[in-house]
């Protein structure tokens, strides 16, 4: 109880921030209705407890399964057993994820069945190739510049509309059940092939990961009409007394309690095959591992019912209201004020802290991460936010933010580029997918944008900006530590020169008294005899 209370004291100081904010604007700007602000604090209420237990739950089992998957698979030593099994666990996590199923039903374009399998077929192929990366030492920085080279390319051959559904599926892999598997299956893999490198190793599988689907809608989009993909979301904001509030909440826990089942199912079944054929764990760690999916299934539950039921109609409310105002420049500031403190209420994100700060021994602090992530989801926001209100294409942001991203590949330290690609996948979880992209979207109907090109480039945005602010953290840290490096060695040559000068003096006394006593000893007297008589004086305090 007492490590439960600790996360739930996480989570209220992570979702205070962006509860004040409303706050402080139902009692000044924008006054919401009664039945949506309940539905707002309830809401929150049942995300930071959903969001306590996730975190515990994820601690206690998702984690440990992760690595002992990820270590034991590299004991085999066959590629043509391993690469099989990465691909198909990267394709079943995704497939159950349910972000995808959501995504699925926004573009009726295109079958449910192909979009799901193409997404997954993406993660399950750059999982794989993920583990030859480590295996072979490939630099992940050079993976990245191929790869996103090749994304920018296909752009010229798919259609906008497909574009916003590419980059949206990006987000897949970032969902709160895939994070923290994939995390700790590159811990696991990390550890056993990674060698000297191996806590620069352990991160990156969710940056590559997330690739794969965006090339996958891309290939998607050459063969399907586009014309009919629209987005949507069932928004309860008619609330008129505590009953239907609690109908509300209740019909969110059965509606995101089959998706997270559906979602876990196929990692309990995996690691069931690998405890009978190869783990063997012990009885206690079976009941602890176990204790830890019920806390990961329950907390995610209310998570997302939290999320969904009850943040998607406020921020659409404040995105309309703020948006319709005369000067609705105010969008910008206010969208980088909850952009600053929103990603902190993402679980995954705290996830992926907590493992930078364990795998670096403390050397990149909680605080440092959470900071460098604020600014950049801060920057997303703000630019989102005037991009919809002077239409702007995305590519002027995009192209040259990703250009800059790839830059800085090649001046931060390897561990740093890895986190922060990971950082942009990970920021962009269900708080984004929820509150913020409902914001932009009120935002947008209030100003006559179109939803698909200006309002869903704000997941692309958040998702990108990580990417630079981290990095350019790195930079700082190294040039940080090449300053220390340089203090420390000047102050190491002065000691040396000190230590030179006292074994001179301490040499040269030594030779003094040597000439002396050979002095006495030729006048049959004692040291002190002629010290005394010719009144010299030797400091022999050396």
């Amino acid at each position: 109880m007492e490590k439960l209370w600790g996360k739930i004291k996480e989570s209220i100081m992570s979702v205070a921030p962006i509860a004040g904010i409303v706050a402080v604007l139902q009692l000044t700007i924008v006054p919401m209705p009664w039945g949506t602000i309940m539905l707002f604090w309830a809401g929150a209420l049942v995300l930071i407890l959903g969001m306590g237990l996730f975190s515990l739950g994820a601690d206690v089992a998702m984690m440990p399964m992760g690595e002992l998957i990820g270590s034991h698979l590299t004991k085999t030593n066959k590629l043509w057993i391993l690469l099989p099994i990465c691909f198909l666990l990267g394709a079943m996590i995704t497939a159950a994820e349910p972000d995808l199923q959501v995504l699925a039903e926004q573009v009726p374009s295109v079958p449910n069945y192909i979009l799901i399998a193409s997404v997954a077929a993406g993660v399950g192929f750059f999982l794989a190739m993920s583990f030859l990366r480590i295996l072979y030492q490939i630099p992940l920085n050079l993976l990245f510049i191929v790869f996103y080279i090749l994304i920018f390319v296909m752009t010229a051959f798919t259609s906008e509309t497909y574009l916003a559904v590419a980059f949206d599926s990006g987000g897949v892999t970032t969902g709160p059940i895939t994070v923290p598997f994939i995390l700790a299956l590159g811990v696991g893999l990390s550890s056993v092939l990674g060698g000297k490198s191996s806590h620069d190793d352990s991160f990156g599988l969710v940056a590559l990961c997330s690739i794969g689907p965006i090339i996958a809608v891309m290939i998607m989009g050459l063969f399907f009409n586009s014309s009919s993909i629209h987005y949507g979301s069932e928004v309860f904001t008619d609330i008129s007394d505590l009953r239907e509030l609690i109908w509300v909440l209740a019909n969110g826990f059965h509606v995101f309690g089959k998706h997270v089942l559906i979602a876990l199912c196929p990692i309990v079944a995996f690691f069931i095959i690998f405890q009978l054929t190869v783990l063997k764990l012990s009885k206690p760690q079976l009941i602890k591992i176990a204790v830890g999916m019920i806390y990961t299934f329950a907390g995610l539950v209310m998570f997302l019912a939290g999320a969904n039921v009850a943040f998607i109609p406020v921020g659409k409310f404040i995105g309309e209201t703020v948006g319709s105002f005369p000067g609705n420049w105010i969008l910008i500031p206010l969208g980088t004020l909850m952009g600053f403190f929103v990603v902190a209420a993402e679980p995954a994100v705290h996830i992926l802290n907590n493992q930078v700060w364990e795998m670096t021994a403390g050397a990149i602090s909680k605080k440092a991460m959470m900071a460098s992530l604020s600014i950049g989801v801060a920057l997303s926001i703000g630019i989102a936010m005037a991009r919809i209100l002077f239409h702007v294409n995305i590519w002027y942001v995009l192209l040259p933010g990703y250009a800059l991203a790839l830059t800085l590949t090649f001046f931060a330290p390897k561990v740093f580029t890895a986190i922060a690609f990971d950082s942009g996948g990970v920021a962009s979880g269900p708080m984004t997918a929820t509150f913020l992209l409902a914001f932009a979207m009120g935002a947008c109907n209030a100003v006559g944008g179109d939803l698909l090109t200006d309002a869903f480039g704000v997941v692309a945005m958040v998702a990108m900006t990580p990417l630079i602010t981290i990095q350019v953290l790195g930079v700082i840290y190294k040039l940080k530590l090449k300053e220390t490096e340089e203090e420390e060695e000047e102050a190491l040559d002065m000691d040396l020169e000190e230590e030179e000068e006292y074994i001179e003096l301490e040499s040269e006394d030594l030779e003094t008294e040597a000439a002396v006593t050979k002095e006495a000893a030729y006048h049959g007297e004692t040291l002190e005899e002629l010290l005394e008589k010719d009144n010299y004086y030797i400091d022999l305090e050396f």
